[in-house]
């Protein structure tokens, strides 16, 4: 049997004294598209920070495993280097470090070696046109004035540079208008065109993301709890009923 490229093993975790997660369970095949979905303060953003090993959070219980390695006590950098990316909700500025300066550092070390700017910089312009970004794009300082699709869209960027392994999209779709979304979806699609190994978890509020996206597995999860996992049909459902049904059945 092959081994998960991603395992979470009931996962426990808290954010100070409160417990956020409560047990959560997730495998996920080498190329695989896996949606998560949940209602504001279910814990979707919470298990993406744990997954990515932020300090922030506290892993009281539970494993996460990446390649058959266990990596619960692995720091960020480390996670990342080995081919854990995330793409965050709402992506930092970084003023005075340009957005091509940024990839040579965290390809550097990702790939344990010093790139040169002329390096990068031609793989760099082949991405932003296949992403519809102006070729001065790569010289702007790091989402300094952005849009918001100008964010998320530099975030496909670096999953396209960095050639991670494993890609945890966290509300990539939040604040994005239809137009903006499709560009950031079809972009993670061209990803995984190139890369068919590639891990995705998309973490979303929206049926939309999932129709450009077409997940193999959709995810519910409520009150820290995954309680229900299906096809496509499932986010379906959600959109006929809401979060309602599922809560009745946690609620003891």
């Amino acid at each position: 049997m092959a081994t998960p490229l991603f395992e979470v093993r009931d996962l426990h975790v808290s954010a100070g004294d409160v417990p956020i997660l409560k047990g959560v369970d997730l495998t996920i095949m080498a190329g695989e598209v896996h949606a998560l979905m949940g209602p504001n303060g279910a814990g979707k953003s919470t298990l993406a920070n744990a997954l990515m090993g932020s300090p922030e959070i506290t892993i009281t219980q539970g494993s996460i495993h990446f390649r058959g390695d266990d990596i619960t006590s692995w720091g960020a950098d480390i996670r990342g280097k080995a081919g854990v990316f995330l793409a965050f909700q709402y992506p930092q500025e970084i003023p005075g470090v340009s957005v091509i300066n940024f990839l040579r550092q965290a390809l550097s070390a990702r790939k344990g070696i010093d790139l040169s700017i002329l390096e990068l910089r031609l793989s760099i312009m082949e991405w932003m046109k296949r992403l519809g970004l102006d070729s001065s794009f790569a010289d702007r300082y790091l989402n300094e004035g952005f849009s918001g699709g100008e964010k998320k869209r530099n975030e496909i960027l670096q999953l396209a540079i960095l050639e991670p392994a494993m890609a945890i999209l966290d509300e990539t779709d939040s604040g994005l208008d239809i137009d903006a979304l499709r560009i950031v979806a079809r972009g993670v699609q061209e990803v995984r065109q190139d890369r068919p190994e590639l891990g995705v978890l998309a973490i979303t509020h929206y049926q939309r993301l999932l129709d450009e996206l077409a997940p193999d597995v959709v995810h519910i999860l409520v009150d820290g709890r995954i309680v229900e996992s299906g096809g496509l049909e499932l986010a379906t459902r959600l959109e006929l009923e809401g979060y309602d049904s599922w809560r009745r059945e946690t609620t003891p």
